[in-house]
């Protein structure tokens, strides 16, 4: 148990945690990107983060009688979990589908995001309470926010959805 308490034992938790945090980050940015279909970033990070792992669980198992290496290495791949998520989020890679749902004022809505130059389809739709106007706009991820903003604008009580989409072919897309 003294060795629970010594210095090295902390620094080797700690590197391992510090491993595995890297290991995770890359693992999970891999995810995303592999969902996004980007190739050759993915094969980069796969990389990395399997070096990297090797690392992480040899460090681990080189040294099982200290159990800071155990909380060492699940607390490094929960926090990586996270830390990839949060770094995601930022550089916000891919495309988004956006639905605007406005019962009264979707063309006034389709206007506007036009204005600001975004590409809108409307389409006349039927809702629960009976004609709405269903607008969808595709457009970069980084731009969801602003895109969501400025149909807020119009109507602050539209229905809006997102979901994550790979161009395939053709069409306007907002650079």
């Amino acid at each position: 148990m003294e060795a629970f308490f010594s210095l090295n034992a902390w620094m080797a938790a700690g590197l391992i945690f510090l491993l595995r945090v890297s290991d995770m980050t890359l693992d999970t940015l891999r995810v995303l990107v592999v969902m996004r279909g980007r190739k050759a970033i993915a094969w980069v990070l796969g990389f990395f983060q399997a070096a990297i792992f090797v690392m992480a669980i040899s460090s681990v198992l080189n040294d099982l009688d200290n159990p800071l290496n155990l909380v060492g290495y699940a607390a490094g791949f929960a926090t990586g979990n996270v830390v990839g998520m949060l770094i995601e989020e930022r550089l916000a890679i891919g495309h988004i589908q956006m639905s605007i749902v406005s019962s009264r004022l979707g063309p006034a809505i389709a206007d506007h995001l036009r204005q600001q130059g975004y590409a809108v389809t409307e389409i006349p739709a039927r809702g629960r309470d009976g004609m709405v106007s269903l607008l969808t706009v595709s457009l970069l991820r980084k731009n969801v926010d602003r895109v969501r903003k400025l149909a807020n604008e119009i109507d602050p009580q539209a229905f809006i959805t997102a979901e994550d989409v790979r161009p395939v072919r053709r069409g306007f897309w907002r650079a």
